[in-house]
């Protein structure tokens, strides 16, 4: 057998190597050994690989489409937003009310009416985009509100919904004078337009503090009366807390009592501590206080008119409030007094005067003796005819018919406490009234 080695022979390594072929000379065994032939690829390895992979190419097309539509979506946020902050037509400032129970698209369409935005349905949606984004913030989404707006010129939609989601209205100022009753108050209420509701009742008089309010427009009177009420109880409080000590009254029901007479007394704010100092003074030395103002009280209660003059019938006549018949303090308040005549009541002057009158001039003298206060009388009763004579002028064709000429504030002062002893005024105490109207 030629390709038989004998017994014994060591094989070749190379022709182990090379897979048995015979090397045809030294030189070629001395070669390497070449690689094995690459082997021949099947038929189905030569497709195209991505056709037996669906699921990627589905995911692949999903995922493109999603970052399309994120990029729609962006481009159309980005201008819905920018329309939002565009301003709007209106011009000039403006006030627009806003009904109750009003719905959205009714007040996108007064809005639009009113010419302050241009389309209604971009409020509408922006609204709503307000409300959607407040519930994935985790927030309660504000509805808009019903009340009276100032509208800012050029004020864009997303302005718009803050300012009636806030309920940002326009607020008013409500004055109240000191020294009105609490009928006069009611009255005064019902007749703001600014308000609405009705009033339970009539408050107890010096139960409401009078001041100047900021309220919105529509506010309840009767949440007005409430915050009145509220207001004077902490006035009370507070001035009852820092009064002075030894003073003849005995509780803060009283001290609203004696400011309020103090507040018909007296408009100027430099001798209200002086005026309740004469009649703190009186109540310690068991005087009768002697008040003017207590006299029309006590006739017809809140409904007083306290501009005009006291007859001299009305002096004597006793009712429950006329301090010139009665001792002490009246049961009531006479009105309702302000902040400061409440505070001049608890920390008076530190003064012995027991008399004051008109000085002819919107003030008052005060007097420690009667002595002194007939003189300080005698004046103002100078006074006050020199006032009348030049408050009458005659005409050129008829002396007897006289033309009133415009009174001076001074004309309008009277005297307000009598020389009258304490507790039995004279027959002719009448005499100490002038005939002339309060200075109020």
């Amino acid at each position: 057998m030629r390709n038989r080695h004998p017994a014994g022979q060591r094989m070749d390594p190379y022709l182990a190597r090379t897979g048995g072929t015979l090397a045809r000379s030294p030189s070629e065994r001395l070669e390497p050994s070449r690689p094995p032939a690459r082997p021949r690829r099947r038929n189905h390895h030569n497709r195209d690989p991505r056709r037996g992979r669906p699921l990627l190419r589905f995911v692949n097309g999903f995922l493109t489409l999603i970052l399309l539509v994120m990029l729609l979506a962006g481009a159309a946020a980005y201008v819905f937003d920018s329309q939002l902050d565009a301003p709007g037509p209106l011009q000039q400032a403006k006030s627009i009310v806003i009904p109750k129970n009003e719905g959205t698209l009714e007040i996108a369409a007064r809005l639009e009416r009113e010419g302050i935005v241009t389309d209604r349905r971009l409020f509408v949606v922006g609204y709503r985009w307000t409300q959607l984004a407040a519930m994935i913030e985790g927030t309660k989404p504000s509805p808009l509100k019903a009340g009276d707006y100032a509208v800012k010129p050029y004020a864009s939609v997303r302005q718009l919904i803050e300012l009636l989601s806030e309920g940002r209205t326009l607020t008013y100022r409500v004055t109240i004078p000191p020294g009105l009753t609490s009928y006069q108050i009611v009255e005064r209420l019902k007749a703001d337009p600014n308000l609405s509701g009705g009033i339970e009742a009539v408050p107890p008089e010096g139960s409401l503090l009078p001041e100047t309010f900021i309220v919105e427009r529509g506010m309840p009177r009767q949440a007005f009366i409430d915050r009145m009420q509220a207001e004077a109880h902490k006035v009370l409080e507070n001035a009852w807390a820092h009064r002075k000590n030894d003073l003849p009254i005995k509780s803060a029901e009283q001290a609203v009592v004696l400011a309020s007479i103090v507040e018909r007394e007296t408009g100027r704010s430099d001798e209200r501590d002086r005026v309740a100092a004469v009649f703190l003074n009186r109540l310690r030395q068991n005087m009768r206080l002697q008040s003017d103002p207590t006299i029309l009280y006590g006739l017809t209660g809140g409904k007083t008119v306290w501009g005009r003059p006291i007859q001299k019938s009305e002096i004597t006549q006793k009712t429950t409030h006329n301090t010139y018949q009665i001792d002490g303090l009246p049961p009531t308040p006479i009105c309702n007094p302000g902040r400061a005549a409440l505070e001049a009541a608890l920390n008076p002057a530190e003064t012995k005067a027991l008399y004051f009158v008109a000085d002819g001039s919107g003030g008052h003298v005060f007097a420690d003796t009667l002595k002194d206060h007939n003189a300080n009388v005698q004046k103002w009763r100078a006074t006050e005819k020199e006032l009348k004579g030049k408050a009458v002028t005659p005409t050129a064709n008829t002396a007897t018919t006289p033309t009133p000429a415009p009174a001076s504030p001074a004309a309008r002062t009277r005297a307000v406490v009598r020389t009258v002893p304490a507790k039995a005024p004279p027959a002719d105490a009448a005499s100490e009234v002038p005939d002339a109207k309060e200075k109020r």
